[in-house]
């Protein structure tokens, strides 16, 4: 190796061992000037959660002063129910926006960003706005109450029920399960309240043989009706024949209860009336049919 080759190698090596030094001691510096910046935006991060924190059990305390005035003014269950969930997610939007603009973003920007994607957000939240406004509606023209048992006709939902919250309306049905129905869906279709009345109908249906004495029966089921501490006794009490069918005669049977002892009533009926017939020997029979044999066959 000459040393024209020798005295270029080492102009390389120096050369590129000079801009690694550059190139690194400009990143020294780059980082050195940025470290206030980075110390600053980490106390604001810092000090945004604890705003967030602190924000969080404010809305709490809010939400449950709000709760105790409603329950001393004595005010519908749903409608304490609605304002609260309405509360916390307006407290919230704002707990956000306000840690937002703590950050040093521009609210300006961000709420003119959000007003120019309106559309589209309209769009993509119609259904949550629908059922906004039907957990308006519920609350204005009250179609039932929290604590009212309600049949949702269109899809044969029906429970107690527990929350009428901003979107949705929860629902406990008799074996402990929830069911939570949009507000809109509720509003847009047909709905039975079977708690709107003091008093609810007992009605059932019961097949008999046949064979079997039309007034014996009616005289057992109305004897079992009338014993029933739970009956309304100055309400009317049928028992009548609501069908023929292929295989039964069907009585109807129609009484009247308070609303809270439906169920319970209704079962215990259904037992005690299977019981009175089983001890007077009346069959209840089974789907049956009869086949003709001709004799020329």
């Amino acid at each position: 190796m000459t040393d024209t080759t020798i005295a270029d190698t080492t102009q390389e090596v120096t050369e590129a061992t000079q801009e690694a030094v550059d190139k690194v001691s400009r990143l020294t510096q780059y980082v050195q000037d940025s470290i206030p910046s980075l110390i600053s935006f980490g106390l604001q991060v810092i000090m945004a959660l604890i705003v967030f924190f602190v924000g969080r059990l404010v809305i709490k305390w809010i939400r449950k002063i709000v709760r105790r005035s409603f329950e001393r003014s004595g005010a519908d269950k749903g409608v304490e129910q609605f304002v609260d969930s309405l509360l916390k997610y307006g407290l919230y939007a704002l707990l956000i926006f306000t840690l937002i603009s703590g950050l040093g973003f521009d609210t300006t920007s961000v709420a003119a960003l959000v007003a120019s994607s309106g559309v589209a957000i309209g769009l993509a939240l119609q259904g949550s706005l629908s059922n906004f406004a039907g957990g308006v509606l519920i609350l204005l023209l009250k179609p039932f109450a929290v604590g009212d048992y309600i049949i949702e006709d269109t899809n044969g939902k029906e429970g107690t029920v527990k929350e009428i919250q901003i979107f949705y309306t929860k629902l406990t049905t008799i074996d402990n399960k929830t069911i939570v129905i949009p507000n809109g869906m509720l509003t847009n279709n047909s709905i039975t309240n079977a708690s709107a009345k003091d008093e609810r109908q007992l009605d059932l249906r019961v097949g008999i043989s046949y064979d079997a004495d039309i007034k014996k029966v009616k005289s057992v089921i109305e004897n079992v009706l009338v014993k029933d501490a739970s009956i309304i006794k100055n309400e009317q009490i049928l028992v009548f024949v609501d069908d023929l069918a292929d295989s039964a005669v069907v009585l109807g049977i129609r009484a009247w209860v308070k609303n809270e002892e439906y169920w319970d009533t209704r079962w215990r009926m259904l037992e005690e009336i299977k019981l009175a017939l089983d001890e007077n020997e009346i069959e209840i029979p089974y789907p049956q049919m009869t086949v003709h044999m001709s004799e020329n066959a």
